[in-house]
């Protein structure tokens, strides 16, 4: 795989894990076009990868360093065996639909982000867990959530692998009703025209972009601010 991509000039990172592949690259369009055809009917994968979801976007400049692939146990880490993302998760709600799900006054709704991404932006009344990495979202559901209290949970995240997870996890802890925003933040600021849209501030990337907001266009304003905090800290 990596000799692919440096093949096609492709820079970015891909995860492998036997759940699935995550990742983002950048590079010609003929370039991407390559490799997904190669993830889709290539015999790398051997058509094991012909469902996959897609995002596009641009950038101004080439927003990554270097090409990486990595193999790892988990595409997100969570460490909780019956987290299986593979065997079940959530109720999935397409972008289009987010809104309407929104509009439940039952719903408790969660952002599964780190804190320094959901500082960026969030959506509108959203629980933030504050947690430093994706693991300590299990102790954020430990200590401030009740299957019995909390019954309609609805999660979010940047591109819906998070969420997978997550919803496996809180499924596997007795939470009945768990929703979770099919694509992630980036699929619903594509769909979604910023005039209906719910959608506070810039999502995070982790690249050079550093934000994006509706269209997936680069928030350059909000990058130069991450800049500027970072060198006064």
């Amino acid at each position: 795989m990596r000799a692919l991509c440096t093949g096609l000039d492709l820079k970015g990172t891909l995860l492998l894990a036997s759940e699935g592949i995550n990742g983002t690259v950048a590079g010609r369009a003929e370039a991407i076009d390559a490799l997904v055809a190669e993830l889709r009917q290539g015999v790398l994968f051997q058509g094991r990868l012909d469902n996959l979801e897609l995002k596009f976007s641009t950038a101004a400049e080439m927003p990554f360093r270097r090409m990486k692939v990595r193999l790892k146990k988990e595409i997100v880490t969570l460490g909780s065996p019956e987290a299986d993302p593979v065997a079940r998760v959530g109720t999935y709600v397409s972008a289009r639909d987010w809104n309407r799900l929104l509009e439940d006054s039952d719903i408790v709704l969660i952002d599964t982000r780190n804190d320094f991404e959901v500082a960026m932006g969030t959506f509108e009344g959203a629980v933030d867990p504050r947690i430093k990495s994706f693991s300590e979202f299990r102790d954020f559901v430990a200590k401030d959530l009740d299957p019995a209290k909390h019954r309609k949970v609805a999660m979010f995240c940047t591109g819906g692998i998070r969420c997978e997870k997550a919803s496996a996890y809180m499924l596997a802890k007795g939470f009945e009703e768990v929703y979770h925003l099919k694509g992630g933040i980036l699929q619903y600021l594509e769909d979604v025209p910023e005039a209906e849209s719910r959608w506070q501030g810039g999502c995070f990337v982790f690249d050079e972009r550093i934000a994006l907001g509706h269209g997936l266009l680069e928030l350059p304003a909000a990058a130069r601010q991450m800049e500027d905090d970072a060198s006064h800290e």
